[in-house]
């Protein structure tokens, strides 16, 4: 299938989701999927870096059972990056441990899922897998992300997998000649926690 019968595609009636590293051969469909999906365009380095894996780490979402024969190509993707505690804009948000000085965070980038496969719990696998990424990482203390302040089914989707809701964040995003508020979601793994936690 070409990459621009992707708007043509149809979840199968019993797709069979499963999940894998995004791949050089991903490069197109990628492309046209964050183009139809988000009105933030993306500098074509991006996408080459996260197909070979260049300081960004990715999950695909395909489905074996696609109706149009193409059971390997991506339906679904996240792709996220480790940044250094100390270097994040949310080290205030952490509970600081001296004696761990490399404390690690992952930054979620991009998430979306082709909209005729959502509501399938794709998206929520494809956080799982970041999730479970982070809390392997001894040094990790948590996953964030940005969120658009419009964007009420990807707030709903963070905050019902338990991610925090921190901050809002005022012009944070300029698009079209257009201002938008963005929300700081956090999800704390490995021990990490806020300062004022009571724990």
């Amino acid at each position: 299938m070409s990459m621009y019968s992707m708007m043509n595609l149809r979840a199968s009636r019993h797709p069979s989701i499963s999940y894998r590293p995004i791949r050089p051969s991903d490069l197109e469909v990628l492309v046209k999927i964050h183009g139809d999906l988000f009105p933030i365009r993306y500098e074509l380095e991006f996408f080459h870096n996260v197909v070979h894996g260049r300081d960004i780490v990715s999950w695909g979402a395909v489905d074996r059972n696609s109706p149009n024969g193409e059971n390997d190509e991506l339906i679904g993707f996240v792709t996220a990056r480790i940044v250094m505690a100390k270097e994040s804009e949310i080290e205030d948000m952490l509970r600081c441990d001296k004696s761990r000085l490399y404390q690690s965070l992952v930054y979620i980038l991009t998430l979306g899922v082709v909209e005729s496969y959502r509501n399938l719990g794709i998206a929520t696998s494809l956080i799982r897998e970041v999730i479970k990424y982070a809390s392997d990482m001894p040094n990790c203390r948590a996953v964030y992300l940005h969120v658009i302040s419009y964007n009420n089914s990807a707030i709903h989707l963070y905050q019902k997998m338990s991610f925090l809701c921190v901050r809002r964040l005022h012009a944070f995003y300029y698009i079209d000649g257009q201002h938008y508020d963005a929300y700081l979601f956090i999800y704390y793994v490995n021990g990490g926690r806020s300062p004022c936690s009571p724990l």
